[in-house]
């Protein structure tokens, strides 16, 4: 089905609904899509297919799909392993738009299930129909209803309404998020568990949703990312539609690591690509799970704020602090008091003025006070945003100051109340109102930097053709292998500067290789084989003529050969040996996530220790390559940190720029390059590499 008001209708709004396996059983996980249904309200017919069975819960059932005439918008397919591809195959003979598998055990359960899935993905490209799951836990929609899930968590007398859909690829999460939104008196428009994403993902589904006039932010569980081009689509439309795409990653995982061969690989991780990836399209990404429901509210309805200075007035010192402390680590800065508050509040014996947290404990927790204050810091051109921490009155005298806060509900500046206590009452009463409302420091601290901080999608970089040079080396390096030499003639050719350096085949030749390329130098093994020449031990530092040359290399070859005995040695590498400010690591990476990555960050043998780096999705360009550069702790010493000498910034951000390049499809054959370590000079004095690593598909 490839119109997608059909899909979406099929998907979230189906006029008849057949479930596959359905029993009538009340105590069966198998029952409950049917129950829930028609507890929630749903209009349209529901088709229950069971051949022992003809009524099931007092609906008609049908022994098979060919029983049933007319079309059938959405099979729920309950039934377990083979016969669920068995059901599946009949669903998409009979014309079924969309089913959804509930059964997990296909590819998340070896070998044998993933045959199984490989059947499911063979049937979709056949038939045309469209699946969801398989590892499903249904489908939900509040407007108008239709429950279409297993989940026990829909077993509430009354499903709230809302205006935020959920996407996730935990069907589970979906039920403990209902239950914590639910509390909390939020609804939902649209929620779909999308399991293993055989078809349907959370980027097609994420794309159908910006349309969706029911839904005015999406929220996305995500475990991994399997459709990345098609969410990366789907945040850009929402960012134009002014719906905020929010995800939560469960993500320090290892995914590209265990397989990378450079240290980038390590250093990066498949976590920090997510985040270049969130920031590259406009993803608001949260690490709290509570903050999926938390962060919306600042962020719906809202236009990019301009400043992230941030007022905060409390009832209660120590957990303000807390709030504070948070959004200090995110960012933000802290606001000084208005004069004309700290002039109203003097009479009152606050003391506002004397520092940045506007205490009002002393007073006592009184209407007129809150009120009063809050409105003048929504006044004050000082601040881009208040936040409001209330103490232990939020949980027993709401009135105090927790009501008072109602006026001020989708105010033009950005306002938010946390709460210490453990106040529902309360945090109901604001969520109802409209006052975002927060139970964690940390959770509000993380809503206000994005909605202060919030990354807008950033232009796509266009790459030019590749030179000629660039694609000769590619196809030396292709046939040959990639030694460092043959890296080197590639770097050179995208515009890196390579440190003076000349390849010789044998030991024979480094004396006069000396004498040419002018010591001191840097002898290194040359050899395809070997990614990681120093760990082999092969290099020699600072060698000052050509006879100590001649003797290292002799001791060069015996550590080598004991080390990596089946490796294919080439020669070696005579390098000018070079000096520079501070030692970059420049790394690229297809991810295999997120696409082509670049990385830049602290160098030397000790990277992977430090792991003090900048990821984005490549290419950049050299403002992008500036802020990389910023973003790298290590890296202060050459911003001019202190009075010491700067480095070469400009020509390091031209540098990561050229190397990105590997990123066009003419390279696409290259799985990781690194420069480790590219040596900053003096300011105007340039960048220089002088290791290089290619490793192809």
């Amino acid at each position: 089905m490839s119109d997608p008001k059909n899909l979406f209708a099929a998907l979230f709004e189906p006029k008849r609904i057949a479930l596959i396996g359905a029993s009538a059983d009340p105590a069966k996980t198998t029952s409950r899509p049917q129950r829930f249904l028609r507890r929630h309200g749903f209009t349209g017919e529901i088709l229950p297919v069971n051949p022992s069975r003809s009524e099931i819960l007092g609906e008609m059932a049908y022994k098979d799909l060919e029983s049933i005439r007319g079309e059938i918008d959405h099979a729920y397919i309950l039934l377990n392993g083979a016969a669920a591809v068995a059901a599946l195959a009949d669903c998409g003979k009979r014309g079924v738009k969309v089913a959804s598998i509930l059964a997990g055990g296909f590819a998340d359960a070896g070998a044998a299930g993933a045959s199984l899935q490989d059947d499911l993905s063979r049937i979709v490209t056949e038939t045309g129909i469209r699946l969801v799951g398989p590892n499903s836990i249904g489908t939900v929609s509040t407007q108008p209803p239709m429950v279409l899930t297993a989940n026990a968590a829909f077993a509430i007398d009354k499903l709230r309404t809302g205006r935020w859909a959920v996407v996730s690829q935990s069907g589970s999460l979906i039920g403990a998020l209902l239950s914590r939104a639910h509390a909390r008196g939020i609804g939902f428009s649209r929620l779909i568990s999308v399991g293993n994403e055989v078809d349907l993902a959370v980027g097609e589904i994420a794309d159908l949703l910006v349309d969706d006039p029911n839904t005015d932010a999406i929220l996305l569980f995500m475990e991994t990312l399997r459709d990345g081009e098609r969410l990366a689509r789907a945040a850009r439309r929402a960012h134009a539609a002014g719906k905020p795409v929010i995800a939560y990653k469960l993500g320090r995982s290892s995914i590209g690591q265990e397989l990378a061969k450079s240290h980038t690989g390590a250093i990066a991780g498949s976590d920090a690509t997510f985040d270049a990836f969130c920031r590259r399209h406009g993803i608001a990404r949260v690490s709290m799970f509570e903050s999926l429901i938390d962060v919306p509210a600042l962020l719906v309805d809202r236009p990019p704020a301009r400043g992230k200075r941030v007022a905060v007035a409390t009832t209660t010192g120590g957990g303000a602090a807390m709030v504070v402390d948070n959004m200090a680590m995110a960012g933000l800065d802290i606001a000084d008091p208005p004069q004309g508050l700290v002039d109203w509040l003097k009479p009152l014996g606050i003391a506002a003025g004397e520092g940045k947290l506007i205490d009002l404990t002393l007073a006592g927790a009184k209407p007129e006070i809150v009120a009063g204050t809050i409105e003048r810091l929504l006044a004050d051109d000082g601040n881009d945003a208040v936040i409001f921490v209330v103490g232990s009155s939020a949980q027993f005298n709401p009135e105090l100051a927790v009501e008072p806060l109602l006026r001020f509900a989708r105010t033009a500046k950005p306002f938010a109340v946390a709460l210490t206590p453990a106040a529902e009452k309360s945090l109901a009463l604001l969520t109802a109102a409209g006052v975002p409302a927060f139970r964690h420091p940390e959770s509000c601290s993380e809503a206000m930097a994005l909605c202060l901080l919030r990354p807008m999608p950033q232009p796509l970089p266009t790459l030019a053709e590749p030179l000629r040079g660039s694609l000769d080396a590619l196809e030396a390096g292709r046939i040959n292998g990639f030694d460092e030499r043959r890296a080197a003639d590639l770097f050179a050719a995208l515009g890196v500067p390579m440190a003076k350096s000349l390849a010789i085949p044998d030991a024979k030749r480094v004396v006069a290789a000396v004498a040419e390329v002018g010591a001191p130098v840097v002898l290194k093994i040359l050899s395809a084989d070997i990614a990681h020449k120093t760990e082999a031990g092969g290099v020699a530092l600072g060698l000052m003529d050509g006879q100590a040359a001649a003797v290292a290399a002799r001791e060069i070859e015996k550590r080598v050969k004991a080390h990596s005995p089946g490796a294919k040695l080439d020669g070696f590498l005579i390098q000018k040996m070079e000096r520079g400010l501070a030692e970059v690591i420049l790394g690229f990476r297809r991810d295999p996530l997120v696409g082509p990555t670049i990385t830049v960050g602290l160098g030397g043998v000790l990277a992977e220790i430090y792991k003090d780096a900048s990821t984005r999705i490549a290419p950049v360009d050299e403002a992008e390559a500036r802020e990389m550069i910023e973003e790298v702790r290590g890296l202060a010493t050459i911003r001019g940190y202190r009075n010491l000498p700067k480095g070469d910034v400009a020509a390091l951000a031209r540098t990561i720029a050229a190397f990105s390049a590997l990123a066009h499809k003419a390279f696409a054959d290259i799985s990781e390059a690194e420069i480790n370590p590219l040596l900053v000079k003096p300011e105007g004095e340039g960048v220089v590499a002088v290791d290089g690593l290619v490793v192809l598909r």
